[in-house]
């Protein structure tokens, strides 16, 4: 057996991933809900928790259906190299959001 293979069980495999896909179903059902609430004043409130939970939902979808908890340190590595560069071009974009060029008329 070599060092990327192990063995499987495949019930507790099959029961894992319904967990998480009940899991799933859930924070989606939750993120519905909330849209629907009638929370705080306006959106501001609703939106938060909304974006919170696709977050949970997000980290589920990605460590236990796309396998990213099993993987080796070079994907962690080029993960981690992703979201600096992702918030570093947002951080650029909202640093520019007010930069026009001279003569610009704004209206």
């Amino acid at each position: 057996m070599s060092d990327s293979e192990h063995p499987v069980d495949l019930k507790s495999y099959i029961r894992r991933c319904a967990a998480i896909l009940f899991a799933v179903v859930c924070t989606t059902s939750l993120m519905i809900a909330t849209s629907f609430s009638h929370i705080g004043n306006g959106w501001a409130a609703r939106v938060a928790i909304i974006l919170g939970i696709a977050v949970v939902n997000a980290l589920l979808v990605a460590s236990y259906l796309m396998h990213l908890l099993s993987e080796k340190k070079m994907v962690y590595a080029l993960l981690v190299f992703t979201v600096f560069f992702f918030i570093g071009l947002m951080g650029l974009t909202l640093w520019a959001t007010n930069d026009f060029p001279p003569g610009t008329a704004i209206h």
